[in-house]
């Protein structure tokens, strides 16, 4: 079996193997072995083959991994962290004023306060995350 066969059955295997684990790496070394076999068969040289393959692989997992995985895993458009809150809902446990209060958010009590100067909001009404600040939940009265 000539050598640019073999650098193609290994890359294609590779490329398949990458289904199981998903973590772009696999398919990376799948690429730099494709890209071997394309050296094998323009030079036949397998010095030249394998740092073909070194070079192609070390740059796909150094260059293109991170951004294929933000990629692919966050997608766009997914809110992470406290810019997920923003939006939501919550019931204040306690008057929530300009000043301080409390609220049931996502299942977790936090700290809270409206958004308003000298809105007063009384216990078990439903509000609207507006910002986050801190561990403050900053909120309006909802509609």
């Amino acid at each position: 079996m000539t050598p640019a066969i073999i650098w193609l059955i290994v890359g294609i295997a590779l490329i398949a193997a990458e289904v199981l684990s998903g973590d772009f790496v696999l398919a990376m070394l799948g690429i730099g072995a494709l890209a071997g076999a394309g050296s094998a068969a323009l030079s036949g040289n397998p010095i030249i083959d394998v740092i073909v393959f070194a070079v192609a692989s070390v740059g796909l997992i150094v260059l293109a991994r991170p951004a294929l995985k933000r990629r692919f895993l966050t997608g766009p458009g997914v809110r992470m962290n406290t810019e997920a809150l923003l939006g939501t809902q919550a019931v204040t446990i306690s008057t929530v004023t300009s000043t301080g209060g409390q609220v049931k958010l996502s299942g977790e009590i936090w700290s809270a306060r409206s958004i308003a100067e000298g809105e007063v909001i009384e216990p078990d009404t439903t509000v609207t995350v507006v910002e986050i600040s801190g561990a403050t939940a900053i909120v309006s009265a909802a509609p």
